[in-house]
């Protein structure tokens, strides 16, 4: 699979780019490549995926420069996992796309997206971190333009904001890794894990900063509180399959806090020790603590659908903090979970906006067309999210609590009032939109709004993914433990780069 692992980061860039330079004046043209692209990535990532399980950690080198003096991309077990969920999404999110005529409504969408998915998959395949730095402004330079897609004033002052966000936290992103670099003399993810362990007493301190400020950056992309306040206004504002796309982004700073907190910087590192563990897990029960809140006081159903965002960010970053095996799995599987889940509440938001011109939860509302599908899907979607059984997010959730089961008692009160919280807000929300609108407002034009059946497919495809991670949850986690495992054992991925130190 040595030269098939490239093929997620240069597919969607050549197609790209081809886009923009052969096929801008012909929309379905770019509907039918993008679509085959896609399809292409997805079947590439599951082959990715089999082969990570079957044979190990395995590194591509870029101009045939072994690492830590070349460009490498790393393929184990979970960036194959995380590059096959961006494919399952990004197939999904296209379908929608299609189906809602959203690539009509502004330039290079398509091209934007394949640009887009270059970005996300690069940030998960590569084994250099200034080479992560390289992937998140190649996805975040996509992202802008994805976000202020159709235009609109609330949507172009949305994508100020979370720009001026993302430069200062690129900015920091530099700084951080200028630093590491002065003191390693290294930014390749696997030597860093060797050097940093042998770091002299004199270096102590300037890398402990550089290590809180480098997880400063992937709490920005992950919305950890307190930088969390680009989230909500960012992905309410975007077009709804933007925002559905974006499901996998926060995801990137999680991927990223668990790649280099276990490998780089583990607790039991000499230097920083559990100094990680100690910041993360606090901003991360206040940020479920807010996501819930913001559910409950949601105005529109796309602002709670962005809370709903940084709740189960809040969620996953409090597994993260145990770094632990147990902990990190159950992070894992909630990761894919919320991906799916959140995608699927954004696409159910854009069609409930795009039948009654917007998506105020406030009462005296006309019904809308194919109101008993939309409130049916919505409502396995916010069974799924609020964590409530049998879907994924039980499961989910519990292997949350049960990884946790020896923390304070402060972590198991938080997630259970939050999961209350959660719960009695998607209640509202729902009652709101399809139940109080039909007893209280005259049917509107809405009500004959035509049916679009591959936006249905497209929302119909998430949930689906809901189900099979709830029906094989057995083998599942299974997997994902073995794969937590080895991220604890990092002696195969450091060998995989062949480093003088692991010869």
């Amino acid at each position: 699979m040595y030269h098939w692992i490239s093929v997620p980061v240069l597919l969607p860039a050549i197609l790209g780019a081809a886009m923009v330079l052969l096929m801008r004046n012909d929309l379905l043209l770019q509907r039918v490549f993008a679509l085959v692209s896609t399809l292409g990535l997805l079947a590439v990532s599951i082959a990715l995926l089999v082969a990570a399980s079957n044979e190990g950690p395995e590194v591509y080198q870029l101009g045939d420069w072994p690492a830590p003096f070349g460009i490498v991309l790393v393929l184990d077990r979970l960036s194959a996992m995380m590059v096959t969920l961006t494919a399952v999404l990004a197939v999904a999110v296209l379908l929608y796309t299609i189906g809602s005529g959203w690539d009509t409504r502004g330039r290079h969408f398509h091209a934007l997206f394949q640009f887009q998915l270059m970005g996300i998959c690069g940030a998960f395949l590569t084994g250099d971190a200034f080479n992560l730095f390289v992937f998140f402004e190649v996805l975040l330079i996509a992202s802008y333009g994805l976000m202020i897609h159709s235009g609109g004033r609330d949507r172009l002052r949305a994508g100020v904001q979370y720009v001026a966000f993302n430069l200062v936290g690129s900015s920091l992103f530099l700084f951080a890794l200028a630093s590491i670099y002065s003191i390693t003399g290294t930014l390749n993810i696997a030597d860093l894990a060797v050097k940093a362990a042998e770091l002299p007493q004199g270096d102590a301190a300037l890398f402990r900063v550089a290590a809180v400020m480098l997880m400063m950056v992937f709490a920005i992309k992950g919305a950890l509180v307190p930088l969390q306040f680009w989230l909500p206004g960012t992905y309410s504002n975007a077009p709804g399959p933007v925002a559905a796309l974006f499901a996998v982004m926060t995801k990137i700073g999680a991927y990223s806090v668990i790649r280099f907190g276990v490998i780089v910087l583990p607790t039991t590192h000499p230097v920083t020790g559990t100094l990680i563990a100690d910041l993360m897990l606090p901003a991360a029960l206040l940020t479920l603590i807010i996501g819930a809140l913001g559910i409950l006081g949601a105005t529109t159903l796309s602002r709670l659908a962005a809370f709903a965002a940084v709740a189960s960010m809040g969620t996953a970053f409090i597994a993260i903090s145990a770094f632990t095996p147990a902990s990190t799995a159950a992070a894992l599987y909630y990761m894919v979970h919320s991906t799916l889940a959140g995608a699927a509440l954004f696409l159910i938001a854009d069609l409930v906006t795009y039948r009654r011109a917007h998506d105020g939860l406030h009462q005296s509302l006309p019904p809308i067309a194919q109101a008993g599908l939309i409130s049916a899907l919505f409502m396995v979607s916010a069974i799924a999210t609020a964590g409530m059984p049998p879907l994924s997010g039980f499961i989910g959730k519990l292997l949350v609590l049960d990884a946790l089961r020896d923390s304070a008692a402060l972590v198991w009160s938080v997630i259970l009032v939050t999961s209350l919280i959660i719960i009695v807000g998607f209640a509202r929300a729902g009652s709101t939109l399809f139940w109080k609108a039909h007893a209280s407002a005259p049917e509107g034009d809405g009500a004959t709004h035509p049916a679009q059946a591959l936006s249905f497919v497209a929302v119909g495809t998430l949930l689906a993914g809901l189900v099979a991670l709830t029906v094989f949850a057995g083998p599942v986690i299974a997997w994902i433990e073995v794969t937590a495992a080895s991220l604890f054992d990092p002696a195969a991925y450091i060998a995989a780069n062949q480093l003088p130190e692991v010869k």
